[in-house]
């Protein structure tokens, strides 16, 4: 029996204080998961305010600590439980009318059932605790390499594009393509007496260089694990949730990820997404207060009369172009002229149409059929290209019972049109069904 297992007892003297605001805790309270020892507490008034001290911070994982839940009885909370385990010590076992009396809250006989049906009959009760504690060890047991942020990877195949920008992860063992052949330098490496010391030495630098490479496997592996970069098309998709200059950021600094923590290199990101957000609503404001706007409702009125403004300056701006060529004769048909050899050499895609591609000697043309040749030559892509593609886009159709477009445009990373081109292209030849 541990006295702090389900909580605190009765007494607000023996239970420390909040150190938010030094009041002695009531339950429910907050314990921070991530500080300790000693354990970090906080009453609620204090925890919502989003008090911080020292190395805590107001982000961190928390636990709820309250007894007000049932433990060998659904009848009897874990409070009442370490009440009753208290009255029994004070009071002695078999006075179970003085137990009641200090429980309050349940009869002699509902105490003296419940005490010697799971306290004093349950032979398993004592192997169940060490069951529990076991099987919670076990939990709390790492792996090698447990990748938690990427909890269903990819699986694609070997040297493929997608696997090189995976780093060669390979599902089945948790490992990566590191520096595979760097036992090669030891494998005809032999300690014999007969060396001499230049000669013993050598072999002894070998054998260090070979350690730094694994630790720099090691340290590849660890950075990857610690920020989720197993899966890193799902990684790149959470980059567009910021702005188009944010992503630019996003990409520069993704390289400083390996001095920086997982956590602490987020931070930086959201900082700064914070830091624009501020500049420009700081700017809106300044833009409302050199116009003489004092209040919001005005501001709306504002941003649709401006949006107006703009939009008429647009028209004009094209008419008057139009007007300087139509009142020059000479130059409204030199115009004219430039436009019809404009759009005789566009495609309806907009586009300048470009001659099919050769074939002929490329690696994988063996591969594909009369039709794929023809697609491949319209859409100049290459055999080896467009076989990942299918390869890729088949696979998932068959992991998800059908495929849509916005999934092939995730899939694929080139340009929507040739996606689409090569989407409908399977979907007619039966390769991949529709979601």
């Amino acid at each position: 029996y541990t006295r702090f297992s389900f909580g605190f007892p009765d007494d607000p003297f023996d239970k420390p204080p909040c150190r938010g605001c030094s009041s002695y805790l009531t339950e429910p309270y907050v314990k921070c998961a991530e500080c300790g020892p000693p354990p970090f507490l906080l009453c609620l008034q204090c925890f919502t305010r989003g008090f911080e001290y020292k190395k805590h911070q107001s982000d961190h994982t928390y636990e709820i600590m309250t007894s007000d839940f049932p433990v060998l009885d659904p009848n009897w909370t874990a409070q009442e439980e370490m009440s009753l385990l208290e009255a029994v010590m004070d009071c002695g076992f078999g006075n179970w009318q003085d137990v009641a009396n200090q429980m309050c809250t349940k009869s002699k006989e509902e105490c003296e059932k419940h005490y010697m049906k799971h306290f004093i009959n349950n032979p398993l009760f004592a192997s169940t605790l060490l069951n529990l504690k076991q099987a919670e060890e076990v939990q709390h047991h790492e792996t090698a390499i447990p990748f938690h942020p990427a909890d269903d990877p990819p699986r694609p195949t070997f040297d493929s594009l997608l696997s090189r920008d995976m780093a060669g992860y390979m599902p089945a063992r948790a490992d990566f393509e590191f520096d595979n052949y760097a036992e090669w330098d030891l494998r005809d490496i032999d300690f014999v007496e007969d060396d001499s010391d230049i000669l013993h030495a050598l072999k002894i630098a070998v054998v260090d260089i070979y350690h730094s490479r694994l630790k720099e496997r090691q340290r590849r592996k660890k950075i990857i694990r610690d920020h989720g970069l197993i899966n890193l098309r799902k990684f790149q998709i959470l980059e567009r949730r910021y702005p188009k200059e944010l992503q630019d950021l996003y990409d520069t600094m993704r390289r400083f990820a390996r001095i920086l923590g997982p956590v602490e290199h987020d931070k930086f990101i959201e900082s700064h997404a914070l830091e624009f957000e501020l500049r420009r609503e700081i700017k809106r404001l300044q833009e409302y207060r050199a116009a003489g706007i004092t209040n919001f409702c005005s501001a709306r009125t504002y941003d649709h009369l401006k949006k107006s403004r703009d939009e008429e300056r647009l028209k004009r701006t094209m008419l008057s172009e139009v007007l300087q060529y139509i009142q020059d004769s000479s130059a409204c048909q030199q115009w004219l002229s430039r436009q019809a050899d404009i759009v005789s050499s566009l495609t309806p895609a907009g586009r300048r149409s470009a001659p099919p591609l050769n074939l002929t000697g490329l690696p994988g043309t063996e591969k594909l059929n009369e039709k794929e040749k023809e697609l491949c030559q319209m859409v100049r892509l290459v055999p080896g290209a467009y076989l990942e593609y299918k390869a890729a886009l088949v696979n998932e159709c068959n992991k998800q019972g059908g495929l849509r477009l916005a999934q092939a445009r995730a899939l694929i990373k080139i340009d929507v049109n040739k996606t689409r081109k090569i989407y409908d292209f399977l979907i007619r030849e039966g390769y991949i069904t529709k979601a």
